[in-house]
């Protein structure tokens, strides 16, 4: 049987982002399948768990309408047959004991017209960009791998065998592409007693350094490392090196951190009162802090460096559905969905902007569409193949799904609504309540016909009085880094980061990117220009430019344009009708005040958030000074007559001796071989010498200058760690790499071969950096907030939902 499929209509940038990570390559790395092959593969994986259900449930309501396109096939292969058998080995006795496998696969092939339709609703879904799932279902269904959830909670009991256990549990998850969230506040502080061994317990921190270090060393799903979340209790005795432990920016880069704080807390900073640290393996109290001091060190951790975020863990609790299987304590990496031990989240965001029309949002359409994502969220659990038999019990036991929203942004301005305005905070919260509305009906109506969540006999929904409930938790806001791009809309519900920006492309020319709805309305309403766009580029931001009319400036609002309070009384408004809980990052200027962040702290508590994650421009562009000195001593480095050719400013390189011994080696990148020359003094790099291409070519000149540049410093006695560490990772436009190494660009390959060198063991020191180490830049962003993508290289990265993201080529990192 075939079917067609409408073509996939979508930007130069969203397929880019899906050549990059999502769609299947071959043996030799050439893309295998089309963005219609991707959606199909998905649709028709998740449409086939409807078989282990209620006829009735077989899509007869779906339309196929005829459509010119690609031609797709819906006999089973043997994916298709092994992830089938997977859900009905897991769900036999539940659902089908009456009926054999073979029967089931006979049931399929009869039932295939009514699968088709059901998978065409699906593959309509993801294609048109209504709904997309999170990326490991786009990446995996229908292929080996079959991981689907992004997100995992595993516990971390105070026991060294429970803490390895975690540590090698997480591996086998950040390799299938998940990402992992922790408490370790069962863990017993630093120096108490070890009795089975007579000595000191190390404390919380120094094992989330070994956790760092291990997810270091594991690529997540072979193309990136995984993200981890990190949360310790605030009455912990180790709460204070716990707060301040990624001061020190090259520490624990591995992990998101959190402070969980109870409402104790928050009662004794109001207070100004102290409160008791408890030493979790006695349950008694060792000693007290200032509640008051202890708020304003997190603020200042958080001022510095954006971290660590705040939860609220009586809040997450108060909405816990199924408090007999346990208590959160804990979240995911961004923080957007907390999860009992062993729980794993499905998520899916629906596009808000393709449901506004005429200026107002669509509440019929938008009704079947959240229906229909629900009904794809239970199947995804069924075909979901977990990494631990752990998680596929306690996933089993509530089958918690989680749908949200993006393009906020773009729906507001399709209603010419400012995004700081009392209209859009009150539309967030009647938009989330109808989603959880429509989402619980759909669970409801699937709990009469395929029966509900096996826990849900002893959870909250049926102690209010509700008879039947398909999925313990149904609403999540959760980041939308790249999926938001494949969309082509903004970011959940976040503000636009910026009106336009600039990128850098071939020969240095610089292509203004504009704000697609902008664009539109400057065009229509006669004041676009190059020179205006090229403005609003340099500073992000429409506000205040004296060519725009005031409702322009006040509809196309970015995220510096709001203030924080808006910031939090948006997510505050979402969060009211969210099950789980909302993933945004409240963005302050470099300006910002410490006070600004705890307002920001307090607001969220006020508001009833469940947590709250701050980021200040430019907040990670350097190392905060931690010890020793004033800031008048730390000015500028002294004079050493036994170390410096010079005074501080005026450095200059020693002389280069009349023969130096090195050794040259040969790299494959992007634009050719590139043969690298490194010469020695004492056993220390001195200097480079680069060759690529003909002479007299622009790639030529710039090698020469790279190496030229690498050269000086080395001789001037900067650390060639830090050389390399600068240029290891730049990307350029076939930044998915070259060569074993997967070199991206002339100076990775130097950065590479600078550091073969340096852990070869001939060098002075082994470095710590692994094969998938990204550089740590230090050029300071632009006014509107974009840093360099460790990626691309381009100045058009962001800090938005807890993550990273890059508008240019997709990339993002939580």
């Amino acid at each position: 049987m075939t079917l067609q499929l409408p073509e996939v209509t979508m930007s130069a940038n969203a397929l880019t982002v899906l050549k990059k990570r999502y769609l299947k390559r071959d043996d030799q790395g050439n893309t295998a399948e089309s963005p219609e092959d991707l959606f199909w593969r998905v649709a028709k994986n998740i449409a086939l768990m409807d078989i282990l259900y209620h006829p009735d449930l077989f899509g007869k309501d779906i339309e196929v309408q005829p459509a010119l396109g690609q031609e797709v096939d819906w006999d089973l292969s043997p994916h298709d047959v092994a992830t089938l058998r997977m859900a009905y080995e897991r769900k036999s006795e539940e659902i089908k004991p009456q009926l054999s496998f073979s029967q089931v696969l006979e049931l399929a092939e009869a039932q295939k017209g009514q699968l088709s339709r059901r998978a065409y609703s699906f593959y309509i879904m993801m294609a048109s960009g209504d709904c997309l799932p999170n990326s490991p279902a786009l990446m995996n269904a229908g292929r080996d791998l079959q991981q689907l959830s992004a997100c995992f909670v595993l516990p971390v009991e105070d026991s060294m065998a429970s803490i390895f256990d975690s540590l090698k549990n997480a591996a086998l998850i950040h390799q299938s592409g998940g990402g992992t969230g922790f408490a370790f506040s069962r863990l017993r502080p630093k120096n108490d007693v070890v009795r089975s061994t007579g000595g000191v317990a190390s404390g919380p921190v120094s094992f989330m350094r070994v956790f760092n270090a291990a997810t270091e060393a594991v690529k997540q799903g072979g193309t990136r490392r995984g993200a981890n979340m990190g949360i310790l209790r605030v009455d912990h005795p180790d709460i204070l090196d716990f707060i301040t432990c990624k001061r020190d920016t090259t520490d624990i880069t591995n992990f998101n951190i959190s402070v969980g704080i109870t409402n104790a807390f928050m009662e004794a900073v109001t207070d100004n009162a102290e409160y008791p640290l408890v030493n979790p393996r006695s349950q008694e109290v060792v000693a007290t802090l200032h509640a008051r001091e202890v708020f304003e060190l997190i603020v200042e951790c958080a001022w510095e460096s954006g971290e660590p975020g705040i939860v609220f863990l009586d809040r997450l609790n108060e909405d816990n559905p199924t408090p007999a299987l346990g208590d959160i304590e804990s979240t995911n990496p961004c923080g957007e969905q907390p999860l009992l031990p062993y729980e794993a989240c499905c998520l899916a965001s629906i596009n808000l902007a393709h449901f506004v029309r005429d200026g107002t949002i669509d509440w019929e359409r938008l009704g079947p569409a959240v229906r229909r994502a629900i009904h794809f969220l239970d199947n995804l659990i069924d075909a979901n193949k977990y990494p631990l038999a752990e998680i596929e019990d306690m996933v089993v036991q509530n089958r918690k799904v989680g749908l949200g929203v993006m393009g906020w942004a773009d729906s507001l301005i399709k209603m010419t609504l400012p995004y700081d305005s009392e209209a859009a905070v009150k539309l967030a919260g009647e938009i989330m309540l109808f989603i959880r509305e429509e989402a619980v009906a759909a669970s409801v109506q699937m709990a009469a016909q395929r029966g509900s969540f096996p826990a849900f006999p002893r959870s909250q929904p049926a102690k209010r009085g509700m008879k039947a409930l398909r999925n313990a938790t149904v609403t999540t806001i959760a980041p939308t880094g790249t999926i938001s791009i494949i969309a082509s809309t903004s970011s959940g519900i976040e503000p636009l980061f910026s009106i336009a920006f600039t990128r850098n492309v071939l020969d240095n020319e610089k292509l203004i990117e504009v704000n697609p709805q902008f664009e539109a309305a400057a065009r229509a309403q006669g004041f676009y220009s190059r020179e205006l766009m090229e403005e609003i580029a340099e500073h992000g931001s429409v506000r205040d430019v004296e060519a725009l009319d005031p409702e322009v400036q006040q509809v196309f609002a970015t995220s510096h344009d709001i203030t924080p309070e808006w910031h939090v009384r948006m997510q505050a408004a979402f969060q009211a009708h969210t099950d789980n809980a909302v993933s945004k990052t409240v963005n302050f200027p470099k300006k910002a005040a410490r006070e600004d962040v705890a307002r920001v702290f307090q607001l969220a508590y006020e508001l009833g958030c469940k947590g709250v994650t701050v980021y200040r421009d430019g907040s990670r562009d350097f190392q905060v000074l931690t010890v020793g000195g004033t800031s008048k001593d730390k000015a500028a480095p002294q004079d050493d007559a036994a170390g410096v050719n010079g005074t501080w400013g005026t450095l200059r390189p020693i002389s280069r001796p009349t023969r130096l011994q090195g050794f040259t080696d040969e790299k494959i990148t992007p634009l050719g071989k590139l043969f690298l020359t490194l010469n020695m003094m004492d056993g220390h790099p001195l200097e480079l010498f680069a060759q690529i291409g003909k002479a007299g070519s622009d790639v030529t000149a710039f090698t020469e200058a790279i190496a030229r540049l690498v050269s000086g410093a080395l001789r001037v006695g900067v650390d060639p760690h830090e050389v390399a560490d600068q240029l290891w990772g730049i990307g350029g436009s076939r930044s998915v790499g070259y060569g074993p190494n997967r070199v991206r660009s002339v100076p990775d390959a130097i950065g590479q071969f600078l550091m073969e060198y340096l852990q070869s063991g001939d060098g002075q020191a082994v470095s710590t950096l692994s094969d998938t180490e990204t550089p740590t830049h230090k050029t300071q962003a632009k006014a509107q907030g974009f840093q360099l993508c460790p990626s691309c290289g381009c100045q058009t990265l962001i800090h938005t939902e807890g993550c990273a993201k890059c508008f240019a080529c997709g990339y993002s990192e939580c």
